[in-house]
This record gives C-alpha cells, structure tokens and sequence, in this order.
C-alpha cells in the first residue's frame, strides 16, 4: 500500500470517526453535563482549528488565526459542519497530491509565533493522529457520565466499510 493510499484511507477513517462522535455529542444533557459538554466541545473545535491551521501550512495560504483554540465555543451543528468541511478538504486535497509534493517539507509559523518545518506526510500525519487524540479525550469524557461512546478504531472502520475482510481468514 502506497503512503498516499494509506492517508486517504486515514482521512475517510477520520471523518467517519468525526461524524460518529459529533451524532454521539447529541447526548450530552446541556443543562445536566454542561461543564463536560462544554470541554468536550472545545476540544472537537480546537482540532478543527488546528485542521484548517495545517491546511493553509499545506497550501501556502495565511490562516490568520493567532490561537489553536479560540475563546468562542460554536453550536454542536456549526461544529459538525465545519468538521465534516475539514475532513472533505483533506479527501479532496489527497486527491491530487503527487508522492513528490507528499515528502516535500514546508517551513510554516505555528500560532505562538515559533518556526516549523515538516513535510507535508507529517503534517497530514500530525492531522490524523491530533484528531483521534481528542477524539478519545472526548470518549473519556463521555463514559464518566454514562454517556454512549462510539466504537473509534481503525480496525471497526475498515471492517464496517469493507465487511468482506470477515470472510478472509
């Protein structure tokens, strides 16, 4: 399997992952886990952010954001909107990234003004890998109070997309 094949394989894990968290986000009582859905919230839009931070790395644009997680907490659609607009960025950019441009490395700023360089397989990588992260702080989150969690594996995702990998023992 080629790199390229296995980030765009990551990237459909990832927002089907994205999506089944934010429908599970739904459970959350505002009044009666409001702190919790609150921070599990901050943490789904700080990875939004720090998405689109990346996608601009990756594409030479200016993000204009100072933070990686800004003081305004959007609304569970406004969030589960601008998630599955990342995720389908990152699809459609894999879509036509060559393996040459995947191992150049690109010098970009992080928001607290210090100099990075990475290559864009890593910053892809840093995606994928900083989206799951939170993700499980999330499910964290979520089982203290009883919440449902979603079934987040790489292992659940291929076999619910691919289910003849069952038959193949």
């Amino acid at each position: 399997m080629s790199t390229l094949t296995l980030l765009h394989t990551l990237f459909e894990y990832q927002a089907w992952a994205n999506g089944e968290f934010l429908e599970k986000m739904k459970s959350f009582d505002a009044e009666l886990h409001n702190d919790r859905r609150h921070t599990a919230m901050r943490l789904i839009n700080h990875t939004c952010i720090v998405s689109q931070i990346f996608a601009a790395h990756l594409t030479g644009a200016n993000h204009n954001l100072t933070t990686d997680n800004p003081i305004d907490t959007p609304s569970l659609e406004d969030l589960r909107e601008a998630v599955a607009a990342s995720d389908r960025w990152y699809l459609t950019y894999l879509e036509n990234l060559t393996p040459d441009q995947l191992s150049e490395s690109i010098p970009f700023v992080f928001t607290d003004g210090d100099k990075g360089y990475m290559s864009r397989e890593e910053m892809l990588t840093h995606v994928v890998v900083h989206h799951g992260y939170h993700r499980g702080e999330v499910g964290r989150i979520m089982g203290q109070i009883s919440l449902p969690i979603p079934w987040d594996t790489y292992a659940v995702y291929l076999h619910q997309t691919e289910p003849l990998r069952r038959l193949k023992t």
